[in-house]
């Protein structure tokens, strides 16, 4: 996306503190631990991913849903608003922001419904219960909670102006690190940290995992090497935690532990 980055609503009022991240969740963290908060948002990541690949949306798309998900969760509890309905809340608003085309509200249900009952059943025993007027209110809220800051700035433009000094036609790092990028997405760096950083950070990781020596090229930068560590300990973070978890038989136990809304949707 064009324009500057250092003047937009993301940097100065969607990067933020750590220590006001960790008291923003303390309802929750009094609740969960937080490797299980972790993985309830890993799970929550999942399924907007699926929605929006069942969507056909673009990898951007999907990105900022993703952002608007952890934002709004950033500033509120998880007993708000059930993410099984803000998570394609997100969706539908970042397919509009992004300029996808609004998703007709039928096709966003009825793609839920699907999702749910074909991707997910070892989470949810009952079919997706939210319907159109849930989604629109829902958004309303959506909007309030993001100060309608909705110009997402995303690691993947920054990637590819890096890959084109080491190399542009570099294809095998170039899938690998936007890989990493996709992956990032389940941790908090999207929270934390300028989008130019995070593609510096999985350029790292890509560049290890496949054994490429760039130390000289990555000297040359002008980055905050400190931040830089940071984002791959996240990163690294998130895989370490997938080794061992096994998402299909720990994740009804989680979703009942999880705080919830007082009120659930009626048909």
């Amino acid at each position: 996306m064009a324009g500057n980055f250092w003047q937009s609503s993301h940097y100065q009022q969607w990067v933020l503190d750590k220590q006001d991240l960790i008291r923003e969740r303390q309802y929750d963290l009094a609740v969960l631990t937080d490797e299980e908060y972790q993985k309830i948002f890993i799970f929550f990541s999942s399924i907007i991913q699926t929605l929006g690949e069942q969507l056909k949306l673009r990898m951007q798309v999907i990105a900022t849903a993703t952002v608007y998900f952890k934002r709004f969760y950033a500033r509120n509890s998880l007993k708000c608003v059930d993410p099984l309905l803000l998570a394609p809340t997100c969706v539908f608003l970042a397919s509009k922001v992004e300029e996808f085309g609004v998703i007709s509200n039928s096709r966003l249900i009825s793609t839920c419904q699907t999702v749910v009952k074909n991707k997910f059943s070892y989470a949810y025993t009952q079919e997706f219960s939210y319907r159109t007027n849930h989604i629109l209110e829902c958004e309303f809220y959506l909007l309030e909670n993001l100060d309608c800051c909705l110009i997402v700035y995303q690691p993947y433009r920054p990637l590819l102006q890096l890959l084109g000094d080491i190399g542009p036609d570099d294809q095998s790092l170039l899938a690998l690190a936007w890989k990493v990028v996709n992956d990032s997405l389940r941790t908090d760096v999207c929270l934390l940290y300028p989008p130019f950083q995070i593609a510096v950070g999985c350029l790292v990781i890509a560049c290890v995992i496949q054994q490429r020596d760039l130390k000289l090229w990555f000297a040359e930068l002008n980055v905050d090497s400190e931040k830089i560590l940071e984002i791959i300990r996240y990163v690294h973070s998130l895989y370490e935690l997938w080794k061992n978890h096994d998402e299909k038989k720990d994740i009804q136990a989680l979703l009942a532990k999880m705080p919830k809304p007082k009120t659930q949707p009626t048909r």
